[in-house]
């Protein structure tokens, strides 16, 4: 779940992201609109942000278990069901296994990294990519800065569950190209936050 909330350019409305849509519907109710993808939640624009949450909520920029019930409060006093999401860390730091060339395209990489709780397989076109090398993984569910969604998907006929990120993909500043490696002090499975 990420939320959004910039006074000075949007005006006074939370946004939050919880998934991607490919064909959404929009209700609108009393200070909320409830965005929907067959059926599902996948979004809310949450107006006179600053009357209805704490300062911590507005300045979270991922959900966590405060801002869920705040927003869960606004959403039954609006008439609205109570969001679910997972809150599970979406971008953790992973180690790369494993490194081979994608059968089907020359510039893209099929990898094996582990995460701490699972092993994905993530499809790369970073050149850098290379075993043992300690990265940031966005897993399925994650909302990048530029509102991408990430979620298992197939390229060029591989599957791939997730994204090993690059510094610009996590709004750091980047002087090189390629992904963003990590110093070994870094513990595969912990969450990654981008300070």
């Amino acid at each position: 779940m990420r939320l959004t909330y910039n006074k000075n350019h949007v005006g006074d409305v939370l946004l939050v992201t919880l998934k991607g849509a490919t064909n959404p519907e929009y209700t609108h109710l009393d200070g909320v609109t409830v965005i929907k993808d067959n059926g599902e939640t996948v979004g809310l624009n949450i107006f006179d942000a600053s009357e209805k949450f704490s300062k911590d909520t507005l300045n979270s920029g991922l959900g966590n278990e405060a801002a869920l019930e705040e927003i869960n409060t606004v959403l039954e006093k609006a008439g609205s069901e109570k969001i679910t999401p997972d809150l599970s860390p979406k971008f953790v730091v992973g180690y790369v296994l494993t490194r081979e060339d994608h059968p089907d395209a020359t510039r893209l990489n099929v990898t094996t990294v582990d995460v701490g709780d699972e092993t994905l397989q993530i499809v790369c076109g970073a050149k850098n990519v290379d075993k043992g090398q300690k990265v940031v993984v966005a897993k399925p569910g994650a909302v990048m800065k530029n509102g991408l969604y990430i979620k298992p998907s197939e390229l060029r006929g591989v599957e791939s569950n997730g994204m090993i990120c690059s510094k610009r993909e996590l709004g750091l500043p980047q002087e090189e190209d390629g992904i963003y490696v990590l110093p070994e002090s870094y513990n595969v499975g912990d969450e990654f936050k981008a300070e």
